[in-house]
């Protein structure tokens, strides 16, 4: 339905949830109208932007670092200093915004939480509401809750981690709020409530108001956030330099501008961050129809070789050169119950993982379980022994353009692409039900999982890869075995659940991406139609 809210061009297109009044209320609206007047039209350019230069990319273009900002890339700029209170990020746990999630990431042992109301959240309404209110309970200092089904206590303990938050991208929008009659940015939203709730309460707690933001192609995408920043902290009264930011380095092309995407955050930023499942989608989103960037299995694709080696080393030395933090990839692992063996052979390549990211001299690493915590930090703890590494300029590092786009080598197998299909599927299924963080085969995925695993099936399917075993992969092919997986799946689940969920839309959703003649940016774009 419908609500005029009472605040003039705002309407609210939302079934009523719990404290949405709370949190929608009229100064919290008119700073969001505000924020969605200023600088909307501009969001809007640069995603056609986007899309003009995927038709170069299609027409043969490869990316390269750019010739009119080379004096940036140059020069002997730095950002400005960190605030204390993030000088120690060794290691960060994710995750979604639910209350329950919120107390045992901020008590987990971590030195960071990322409270995620992008990829690891579904973006039902309630859900966004549910995550500010929630953001704000928290900073006065009333997050504690008892469990009704269990009875169990959820209180924060002291020194808990420090509070990052991570808005949605700018190619998201927040459907229900409608300014002017036009829809609103997800990414505007998100940032714009949380900031006018929680940012001074924040601040008065001795804590920074920080943000990861992702998905950014292009430093004007950076430079467009950080003018979101300066007009948020000058209406809201607080200095200039207050909010912070981490870049996720997630895009093939932000990966050639990460020292112009420092520079024009350089008052508001601290690091970026190598998101390493979402720059392997986005890959293959840029280039995979060009024959020469076929991809192999995604398990081949490891962060120590090829382009996600490239782009990580080049980050380091980008990072540390600009007094910026580098921070690593997530460790997705999920503790094996009841399999010992099993479990500790994951925790070894989470241990192999983070030891190349603090030999490589990252700042600190990702993790989505809390089991992960002790495990990485250990790793850290003994190869980072001070708070960071930004004394390790890597000056031995030289990366080229043809580094950041060299394809991994490795086959292309029929359990890679069976993986695809249950994984997205699966994953697509739960995210229509309103979960974004889902367990899946001992790892806990998010969207970008989803996003790699119908890329690779369409580009396979678009450039008529070859199997090892010298199938092509066909589109009859593709039905056959996703028929094949999708009944192992509904078996495995039982018919009950399988039915009674809503593995209809996500399947009928994920082939008909997959099969599609041009390649749609994203699977959440479609798929958000669904929820709500």
């Amino acid at each position: 339905m419908t609500v005029a809210a009472s605040v003039s061009g705002v309407e609210i297109r939302a079934a009523a949830s719990p404290r949405a009044d709370e949190i929608l209320s009229p100064p919290a609206l008119a700073f969001l109208a505000d924020l969605h007047r200023r600088f909307d039209a501009r969001r809007n350019a640069l995603l056609a932007r986007r899309a003009e230069r995927q038709k170069r990319f299609d027409a043969g273009e490869l990316p390269d670092f750019l010739i009119e900002t080379r004096a940036i890339r140059e020069g002997g700029w730095k950002v400005a200093p960190i605030p204390a209170d993030l000088l120690d990020r060794r290691v960060e746990i994710t995750g979604p915004v639910d209350r329950k999630m919120i107390v045992n990431a901020l008590n987990s042992g971590a030195k960071v939480f990322m409270a995620d109301f992008e990829d690891a959240s579904s973006p039902a309404f309630a859900n966004m509401i549910e995550g500010q209110a929630n953001l704000l309970d928290l900073w006065n200092g009333r997050i504690d809750f008892t469990d009704a089904a269990s009875g169990k206590l959820y209180a924060v303990k002291p020194n808990p981690a420090a509070l990052m938050v991570r808005p949605r991208g700018w190619h998201l929008d927040e459907r229900h709020l409608l300014i002017d009659g036009k829809v609103m940015s997800g990414s505007l939203f998100d940032f714009g409530l949380y900031v006018f709730h929680s940012a001074r309460l924040q601040k008065a707690k001795g804590s920074t108001p920080a943000f990861y933001l992702p998905k950014l192609e292009s430093h004007r995408e950076a430079r467009l956030w950080n003018d979101v920043f300066s007009h948020a902290e000058e209406t809201l009264a607080v200095a200039h330099g207050t909010f912070k930011a981490t870049i996720l380095i997630e895009t093939l092309p932000a990966a050639f501008e990460m020292d112009e995407i420092l520079f024009e955050l350089k008052d508001h930023i601290v690091g970026l961050n190598c998101g390493r499942w979402d720059y392997i989608f986005s890959f293959i989103k840029r280039l995979g129809r060009n024959p020469a960037f076929l991809t192999p299995d995604r398990a081949a694709m490891t962060m120590g070789k090829a382009f996600l080696a490239a782009y990580s080393l080049l980050l380091i030395k980008t990072c540390h050169k600009r007094g910026a933090f580098a921070m690593g990839g997530m460790a997705a692992q999920i503790p094996i119950k009841g399999d010992l063996a099993a479990n500790e052979a994951a925790f070894a390549k989470v241990r192999a993982d983070k030891e190349r990211e603090a030999g490589n001299g990252h700042d600190g690493t990702w993790v989505a379980h809390p089991d992960l915590v002790a495990v990485a930090q250990q790793v850290f703890d003994r190869l980072m022994p001070q708070a960071n590494q930004l004394s390790v300029m890597r000056d031995d590092v030289e990366v080229t353009s043809a580094d950041m786009i060299k394809v991994h080598d490795g086959a292309r197998t029929e359990n890679g692409l069976r993986e695809n299909i249950r994984v997205g599927v699966q994953y697509l299924e739960a995210w229509l039900r309103g979960r974004g963080a889902v367990p899946l085969y001992n790892l806990m995925e998010d969207a970008a999982t989803a996003e790699i695993s119908r890329a690779q099936v369409w580009q396979w399917l678009h450039l008529k890869a070859k199997l090892d075993d010298g199938r092509v992969v066909t589109p009859e092919l593709f039905r056959a075995t996703f028929a094949d997986e999708l009944a192992k799946v509904r078996a495995a689940l039982g018919p009950d659940v399988y039915d009674n969920g809503r593995f209809a839309e996500a399947t009928k959703l994920f082939e008909d991406m997959s099969l599609a003649p041009t390649f749609e940016e994203f699977l959440t774009l479609p798929a958000y139609k669904l929820i709500d």
